[in-house]
């Protein structure tokens, strides 16, 4: 009778212990694996549980979806639901999984930006990697209430966007947006560049503003510092700017190859050809090599610079308006040579 009890007790050990693996192999095994390797879920913000799990069903292979369901029930994911964007391994178990949408731990989106020319394309270069879309940033920026305390317009307000590259989290909205960019930008503007700015009697805008019209006017890298030596010596004597991006700033129309007199006709405050001093905001995200050269701009008595005649993208430089006028003329020459009316 003892022997049979033994035998009896001894299976029933053998089967609880063959259930607890295969309870444990269902818990903590490979059990679930991406439709594609690196599959990415996203789980929107205020979804319910139910919508969770919609969205685990359609990107993930689940062998059990009621042992899923059960386990998130006992560690009470339903009620400690986290937005995100997560990046699904190959091969995770559905304990790791509830317990990585548990924490929230999601991956960050790395944002690369630069060339940016307005505050619509920085929405949609964002809105195509953000839970929020680009109708929201654009609102937001839109709203000068929005940031008018820090010190920016709707004019300048694109200055506050230093080209690099982030990393952000993908549910970060419109508002976090704006406040990661303002922490960058304060970051950015240091002690020296402050220094630097103020020794030129600059604004942070004015510089912004300054930057953004060289680096849409010059090819060159080495010849940024001495156009904006050329742009501040100007200032300095109250003559126009007199910038050809500005004019196809304020046309909308950045195809422009040959800025002509018609075009200088614009009324818009960005012509600054009609008037002088800074137009009322960048004409685009000034880079920080644009901002750096205004910084570190070369000190000499150019007043002038025509692009050179070989489209080599350098340019000519003159102290006087007859040389200018010259230099000016063997460049229109080559481009109706070249048949570049436009």
């Amino acid at each position: 009778m003892k022997k049979k009890l033994l035998y009896i007790f001894a299976g029933i050990v053998i089967i609880s212990l063959i259930l607890l693996f295969f309870a444990y192999r269902l818990l903590f095994g490979i059990t679930i694996y991406p439709a594609e390797k690196g599959n990415i879920l996203y789980i929107p913000s205020a979804s319910s549980y139910e919508q969770v799990l919609d969205t685990i069903g359609a990107n993930l292979q689940v062998e059990q979806p009621e042992l899923l369901d059960w386990l998130a029930k006992k560690k009470n994911y339903p009620q400690s639901i986290k937005p995100g964007r997560f990046v699904i391994k190959d091969g995770i178990s559905i304990n790791e999984l509830i317990n990585l949408l548990r924490s929230g731990r999601q991956n960050p989106v790395r944002v690369t930006f630069n060339n940016i020319r307005t505050l619509n394309q920085i929405a949609g270069k964002f809105g195509k990697q953000f839970e929020t879309d680009s109708v929201q940033i654009m609102n937001f920026f839109s709203d000068p209430a929005n940031y008018s305390a820090d010190g920016f317009t709707k004019q300048n307000i694109i200055s506050v966007f230093i080209p690099d590259t982030y990393e952000f989290f993908w549910n970060t909205d419109e508002s976090a947006l704006y406040k990661r960019m303002l922490r960058e930008y304060r970051s950015f503007w240091n002690e020296v560049r402050l220094q630097k700015a103020k020794e030129k009697g600059l604004t942070l805008h004015e510089v912004s503003i300054l930057a953004s019209i060289i680096d849409d006017e010059v090819v060159k890298k080495d010849e940024k510092p001495r156009i904006a030596g050329v742009y501040l010596n100007r200032l300095k004597r109250g003559i126009p700017l007199q910038a050809c991006p500005t004019i196809k700033f304020a046309l909308n129309d950045f195809t422009i190859t040959r800025v002509l007199n018609v075009h200088l006709e614009t009324e818009s405050p960005y012509n600054t050809y009609k008037y002088r001093g800074f137009p009322p905001g960048p004409i685009g995200c000034p880079s920080i090599e644009g901002i750096d050269a205004v910084l570190n701009a070369e000190k000499h008595d150019y007043l002038y610079f025509a692009a050179k005649a070989d489209f080599s993208g350098y340019h000519n430089f003159s102290r006087t308006l007859a040389e200018h006028n010259r230099y000016a003329a063997v460049y229109q020459r080559e481009l109706n040579r070249r048949k570049i009316y436009r």
